[in-house]
């Protein structure tokens, strides 16, 4: 008899449910637990091989003849941002992000509740509770930190960081070959500021900073408007059936 190391990774496959991109489509998925001292190494093999975690899940599309879901890696080192993207930035440069340890706090889910219930009423995390979003948090078994954007106070300049509100989060796994946004919320009513846009333009930033080449963005899906923005960031690599190709 033969047995499987306990942290060998065994993979299950969901039964078909709606599709929240395409209308008309059911979507399937593929997954497996990142736990054991195995983690962070099964978790970037895994977000290499197109991926995604949610708290110790890895997770990546197996539907029935649709191919749509795509990943996505922005090239850090030969970005360049737009016209429009630079105003983003210079929109959001009275914010500053800071890294801390995935530790939920009263704060951020009262940000994430404002967000989700302002924009996301009738997704999958409309009902999550404090305890649920504690879990989104906390379980990990790989490098995670949580990124909190706050204005520039008075002594910023000498500390860093920022002071007042909390404006934007997000929850960021780092790899040995770049950063993972794994979710991202923020302040609903400051709509014009672009601030998801502006996150990602502050994680390319991190990256470069920290000399990782990529930024993980998840999956880019061409037809659907919720994940449209995700093709601004060019240079960029999908992964496609034979690798990853890039995108100009």
């Amino acid at each position: 008899m033969t047995s499987q190391p306990r942290d060998a990774p065994q993979f299950y496959l969901t039964s078909p449910s709606a599709c929240p991109y395409l209308p008309g489509k059911e979507e399937r998925k593929v997954f497996t637990h990142i736990v054991g001292r195995r983690g962070r190494e099964l978790n970037e093999i895994l977000t290499q091989g197109g991926f995604r975690r949610s708290q110790t899940i890895a997770y990546r599309p197996a539907c029935d003849a649709c191919r749509a879901c795509v990943s996505v890696r922005v090239l850090v080192d030969e970005f360049e941002p737009s016209g429009n993207l630079k105003r983003v930035l210079k929109d959001n440069a009275d914010l500053i992000g800071n890294a801390l340890p995935n530790r939920p706090s009263s704060e951020q889910y009262s940000l994430f509740r404002r967000y989700v219930d302002t924009r996301h009423a009738d997704g999958g995390m409309a009902d999550m509770t404090v305890l649920d979003y504690s879990m989104m948090v906390e379980d990990s078994h790989v490098d995670t930190k949580l990124i909190e954007y706050r204005r520039r106070g008075i002594d910023s300049g000498i500390t860093g960081k920022g002071s007042g509100d909390l404006i934007a989060v997000c929850l960021t796994d780092e790899m040995s070959d770049g950063l993972s946004m794994v979710y991202s919320f923020y302040e609903p009513d400051l709509h014009d500021r672009s601030l998801g846009t502006f996150m990602i333009l502050d994680h390319i930033r991190r990256a470069r900073a920290m000399g990782l080449p990529y930024l993980y963005l998840g999956y880019w899906v061409e037809g659907s408007k919720k994940m449209g923005y995700k093709a601004r960031f060019k240079p960029q690599e999908r992964l496609l059936a034979q690798g990853w190709a890039r995108v100009e």
